[in-house]
């Protein structure tokens, strides 16, 4: 545990870069360029586009993780408890600005997402797990007039996209979150602990799936995400694995790398097209039941889903989705490969 440690660390960390709620006297939130990176601007109406709530943020000290806060990022115009998505960051993604365009795109949209960070090294997946956990619990258990635990996703990146599976079935089964909406948003996902085939089976029968992997990602073998969308009792026509690819416009390259989304290092159309408007899209058909929302979120490769915008008639490479995903490279090409003995569920890799 401590070689794996030691190498998430060095690879992961160069992406990453009070008790009492602070809500009355809030710092100025980092903000995110209005214009992106690339050719391609925002989209301005529909999925993906920017909602018009005003972000504010509230925190507290995380329970487990000395020194550090939980932060609950929501409208300022909201009266009453919102739609919320639970966040686990990629190891070394510890402060919130790493990836704040997602957590004020998600606001702006009228919904709430609780940021908890864990510690990069000194502990053990299983107590990043806690961390993650006990973060998540609090916050809605401490702030039930911004946090509607009737409807509520789960999204994580990497480590967290691993995580959010076993953190979702606690909240899912364990505390009945999600009565009237449920889903999970995992992104290039590393090893999945703390889920047993059993839990696997047993998500309720409303729970949405998007899996999202990146072509040109060498760190996490596209095969963990495989397994776990395989083998999770969420019928075909509520998930769908999405592949993103890379595109050269302009001069431009829009990359599907491990680190997407990413506002640090880089904010572009793929931030808004292949993430923020599925994750849109996802919300309204999860909480609302809107049928558009599913054409986009869970299309099984409909035109609405898949398609990506163009500059000067030359289009961004489509999105490539499938209910039956296989892997497209050999294990040799990732960091973190299926098989590893460190994988608790290395006997489900393709």
């Amino acid at each position: 545990m401590k070689a794996i440690a030691q190498a998430l660390f060095a690879l992961l960390i160069v992406t990453a870069c009070s008790e009492d709620a602070i809500e009355d006297s809030l710092p100025t939130l980092p903000t995110v360029e209005n214009e992106l990176q690339g050719p391609i601007a925002k989209p301005l109406d529909g999925y993906g586009s920017d909602g018009s709530y005003t972000v504010i943020k509230t925190s507290f000290e995380s329970p487990l993780y000395e020194g550090k806060n939980v932060e609950i990022f929501y409208p300022q115009e909201a009266t009453e408890a919102l739609p919320t998505i639970f966040y686990s960051h990629p190891y070394g993604g510890e402060e919130s600005e790493y990836n704040i365009g997602l957590y004020e795109f998600i606001a702006k949209k009228g919904y709430a997402v609780v940021f908890a960070p864990y510690p990069t090294t000194g502990v053990s997946v299983d107590e990043r797990y806690e961390t993650l956990w006990e973060s998540f619990k609090k916050a809605a258990t401490d702030y039930p007039d911004i946090i509607d635990t009737e409807k509520v996703g789960f999204m994580g990146h990497s480590f967290g996209g691993g995580a959010s599976f076993s953190l979702a079935y606690k909240g899912f089964v364990e505390e009945g979150w999600g009565e009237n909406g449920r889903f999970i948003f995992a992104m290039a996902q590393w090893f999945s602990y703390q889920l047993s085939d059993t839990q696997l089976d047993n998500f309720p029968s409303n729970t949405k799936l998007i899996t999202q992997v990146y072509d040109d990602d060498v760190t996490n073998d596209h095969r963990m995400a495989i397994d776990i969308f395989k083998n999770i009792n969420i019928a075909d026509s509520e998930k769908d694995f999405i592949l993103i690819k890379s595109s050269v416009l302009n001069d431009y390259t829009y990359s599907a790398e491990h680190n997407l989304p990413n506002t640090k290092s880089a904010y572009d159309a793929y931030d808004y097209y292949g993430i923020y408007r599925l994750l849109d899209a996802m919300i309204d058909y999860s909480f609302n039941g809107n049928p558009e929302g599913k054409k986009v979120a869970l299309g099984n490769g409909s035109s609405e889903q898949i398609t990506m915008p163009s500059y000067e008639g030359q289009a961004l490479e489509p999105l490539a989705v499938t209910d039956n995903p296989t892997p497209g490279y050999p294990q040799s090409k990732y960091l973190f490969k299926c098989a590893s003995l460190k994988n608790p569920r290395s006997a489900h890799c393709e």
